[in-house]
């Protein structure tokens, strides 16, 4: 059995300090090392690495996908379909604005999935998504 290798992703964000409770506070990650520039997170197993460069946070640029703007540049995890429904759950009860509220693709059809965007508070665009059918990941 295959067994997916974490991967690593470095981000800018503008302030630290607030990245750092976003993450943690708000998405559950645990932390790792850490320096007075940058800060390392747990994502769900993965590295992801928010690098103090205010200069470099930008503007959120969108595409239009089922009628709906969303992000193009954005990172996220595909979760498991139970556990992506207990995740939504709690933004919405921890008052996360989302930029596409959590819903349902294709529901009834090949594909289904639930997906959701939201931004941290440099504006860097997160989705988090989950098949019905995980075998569905990579299907065209």
């Amino acid at each position: 059995m295959n067994s997916l290798q974490p991967f690593h992703l470095a981000f800018p964000v503008k302030d630290l300090s607030e990245t750092k409770e976003f993450y943690t506070q708000v998405l559950g990650c645990t932390l790792g090392r850490s320096s007075d520039h940058w800060i390392d997170f747990n994502l769900f197993g993965h590295q992801v690495v928010a690098h103090l460069k205010p200069e470099e946070v930008g503007k959120v640029k969108t595409s239009d996908v089922d009628e709906k703007q969303v992000p193009v540049r954005h990172f996220g995890i595909v979760l498991d379909w139970d556990k992506w429904h207990e995740f939504s759950k709690d933004l919405k009860e921890k008052s996360v604005k989302f930029l596409i509220e959590p819903y349902i693709r294709f529901k009834g059809e090949v594909g289904e999935q639930a997906t959701m965007f939201f931004l941290d508070p440099s504006g860097n665009a997160l989705e988090f998504k989950s098949f019905k059918d995980p075998q569905m990941l990579f299907k065209s």
